[in-house]
């Protein structure tokens, strides 16, 4: 069952698992705020660890309140739209074939049906993406599978509001926000070692922040990055 804990404006969506230590989070967009403590822990010990943290919670809302945030696109002619961290202009072509898209060194021609809505415009544009990250990401696996240990049994790309990867670690699967198609390639390798350490360390205890340390050891730089681009 659900459970949540009011601390003024500020709700707090608390589960249980069987872990050891408490993960208090805030995701973006909107500075939502979850709390995952070991099985048994008592409603009145979450509400205290919670209400001591609330200097904390309240400063990183505050950043994702005042981090840009991308207008959302309207996918017409001379529109920025971004690839790996570069501007380019869109251009869109009308024409009577299959919607497909080019690439050179400042335009992003978008080739579409005539009159064909926004809807499918984001979609052609949306189908690019996941095209070349699906080209980028398997390279960068292969990479870190042997520097690591592990065995990544498959990815998926996926949009989402609130974190820029996940992992089953059981199944032993990672899943990639599609927007890092637009932030610097290096971040995008960043995300991927993050993930494929939560198959060594599910959660991001001592363990884990000693092992990306090993092997990334600009994560905190890159986290930084991420997290102050345009959202």
């Amino acid at each position: 069952m659900a459970e949540t804990i009011r601390l003024g404006e500020i709700a707090i969506d608390v589960s249980r698992k069987a872990i050891k230590h408490v993960h208090l989070s805030v995701y973006p967009p909107n500075g939502r705020v979850t709390l995952v403590t070991p099985n048994g822990t008592r409603p009145e010990v979450a509400r205290a660890y919670v209400a001591s943290k609330i200097g904390w919670i309240q400063t990183q809302r505050s950043k994702l309140r005042a981090q840009a945030r991308e207008t959302p696109r309207q996918f017409v002619e001379r529109e920025s739209h971004f690839l790996w961290g570069r501007r380019y202009l869109l251009s869109v072509k009308e024409r009577d074939s299959r919607s497909f898209v080019q690439l050179d060194h400042r335009t992003i021609t978008l080739n579409v049906r005539p009159g064909a809505n926004q809807a499918k415009r984001a979609e052609a544009i949306n189908e690019w993406h996941k095209s070349i990250l699906h080209k980028a990401v398997p390279r960068l696996i292969r990479k870190w599978e042997p520097k690591l240990g592990v065995k990544v049994t498959g990815y998926f790309l996926q949009r989402m509001k609130t974190k820029w990867g996940g992992c089953n670690h059981r199944c032993g699967t990672i899943r990639l926000n599609t927007e890092l198609v637009k932030k610097p390639k290096d971040l995008l390798e960043y995300v991927i070692v993050h993930e494929m350490v939560h198959l060594i360390e599910p959660t991001h205890n001592a363990r884990f922040l000693a092992t990306i340390g090993q092997h990334h050891p600009n994560w905190r730089e890159a986290r930084a990055e991420l997290n102050e681009l345009p959202l």
